[in-house]
């Protein structure tokens, strides 16, 4: 099917853009990035515009001089991102690749590029608050109280007539509708967002915007290769809450364009190719440095985790153990996962301790774990990945699970007490020994003369036996 490869590429940046502005949180920072002028490859210039305030009229001289202070401050973009995706020529429905296309590109934006966008413009700003302390202790018990706090932080710096969002973690902002106090105040206003008009809850004009709990932290590390996205980063806390005015900070986005490519231009395979790139920063004036208050989680600081171990397939007795410490309450849930990534991490039932003791019944293979902390039900960070090696029995254990000392005792022509002191450490003739060596070996096939060990734990399991 024909597609013209230009004009269809402008169409979907265009649609992207538009879908981009409805779905991200922080996307109306956008708007505030007119004014940027691009320098070279990585920087951009932002203005900041500074007064002298008003002096005396003076009927002699007249006015007092004053100055304007234009502060060209420049600023080095770090968000380069990309993805190039692949659709099969087959693949193609009846209705066309511009349909088909259309919606894989959509849910990509949708569900790649907005969420990360976001977890880096709200972690930058919360990273600023933290680092310039303009933070609260707040009550999770009482988060409308929390939030009247931040709000007045911020106006108390930049004063009452400029528009305030307030960022609201997904876990608070269901606390924060259930409380009594903003039931009588709380409307549906319009919020401007691009060319968007959304309609979102306020409090005394204040936007109310809530954000998954995935994308609310203090830090984040992006992934470069394989799956790409990202990842909380180490030591990373939760952002409850962030109040910064609407105009605050700059989104500048360089470039975020998309190329298509038809099978018949793309050389590596018979299929569409879509090749996305967002080149963007989040930058805010040095002006309203301290207009961005944030109430963040208490620190959870994982002190002890158990090392990698190998265990014995029908022999696990061990346990995994995490020691964590916060300033609030620390609970603890263990997960499963398929490897040192976490990749397909499924709960462990009842394991809620800060120990888990390993299943019994697993079977030789490689198995990961760790746990998750939380902090007062709503923070969380994770342990690093601990890795099980499991072995498979030996044949000496498995041989010695299913004989008796009686029957070795037989097989040996000899007396089962020649058998007993050797398991409890009582001399025995080196006659005996060789014969013990002797039979083990041929009954296990394996060359066990010189394996002490090996005799020791086939005696010690039939010994348990008798």
């Amino acid at each position: 099917m024909a597609i013209n490869s230009i004009e269809n590429a402008t169409k979907y940046s265009n649609e992207l853009d538009r879908m981009f502005a409805q779905k991200s949180a922080t996307g109306f920072f956008a708007d505030n990035a007119l004014a940027t002028k691009y320098v070279g490859a990585k920087t951009v210039i932002i203005p900041d515009i500074d007064f002298q305030g008003l002096a005396d009229y003076d009927r002699d001289t007249g006015f007092t001089r004053g100055a304007i202070t234009v502060s060209n401050t420049s600023y080095t973009m770090a968000m380069d991102r990309a993805r190039s995706l692949q659709i099969d020529r087959e693949d193609m429905s009846e209705t066309g690749v511009a349909n088909l296309a259309g919606k894989i590109l959509g849910e990509y934006v949708r569900t790649k590029v907005v969420p990360e966008c976001d977890a880096y413009v709200l972690s930058k700003l919360a990273g600023l608050a933290v680092t310039r302390s303009n933070t609260i202790n707040g009550d999770t018990e009482k988060p409308f109280e929390t939030l009247v706090k931040l709000i007045n932080e911020v106006q108390s710096v930049i004063g009452y007539d400029e528009e305030l969002v307030a960022f609201v973690d997904s876990y608070m902002f269901a606390s924060l509708q259930n409380s009594p106090e903003i039931s009588k105040m709380i409307t549906v206003s319009d919020f401007k967002q691009s060319d968007v008009n959304l309609k979102v809850k306020s409090i005394n004009g204040v936007a109310i915007i809530p954000v998954v709990s995935e994308r609310m932290k203090t830090s984040f590390t992006f992934n470069n290769t394989g799956a790409g996205g990202f990842i909380p980063g180490e030591n990373a806390r939760e952002i409850y809450m962030l109040v910064c005015p609407k105009k605050g900070a700059h989104l500048v986005k360089k470039t975020e364009n998309m190329r298509i490519f038809t099978p018949e231009q793309n050389i590596d395979a018979d299929a569409y190719k879509f090749d996305y790139r967002i080149y963007y920063d989040l930058f805010v004036n040095k002006s309203a440095l301290d207009s961005v208050w944030a109430w963040v989680s208490p620190q959870i600081s994982v002190t002890a985790t158990s090392s990698d171990i190998t265990v014995t397939e029908g022999a696990i007795t061990q346990s995994l153990s995490v020691t964590a410490k916060s300033e609030g309450t620390v609970t603890y849930q263990w997960y499963a996962c398929d490897d040192m990534e976490k990749r397909s991490a499924v709960k462990i039932k009842g394991a809620n301790a800060s120990t888990m003791k390993l299943p019994t019944d697993l079977t030789a293979g490689v198995y990961h774990y760790f746990a998750r902390i939380t902090v007062n039900g709503i923070a969380s960070t994770d342990s690093d990945v601990i890795k099980v090696n499991e072995r498979e029995l030996s044949r000496a254990y498995r041989y010695a699970r299913n004989i008796t000392q009686k029957d070795l005792a037989e097989e040996l022509h000899v007396s089962p007490m020649l058998i007993t002191n050797y398991e409890v450490g009582n001399v025995v003739s080196d006659e005996t020994l060789r014969l013990m060596r002797s039979y083990l070996a041929s009954q296990l096939n394996e060359k066990m003369q010189d394996n002490e060990f090996a005799i020791q734990l086939v005696c010690r399991l039939i010994y348990l036996n008798k």
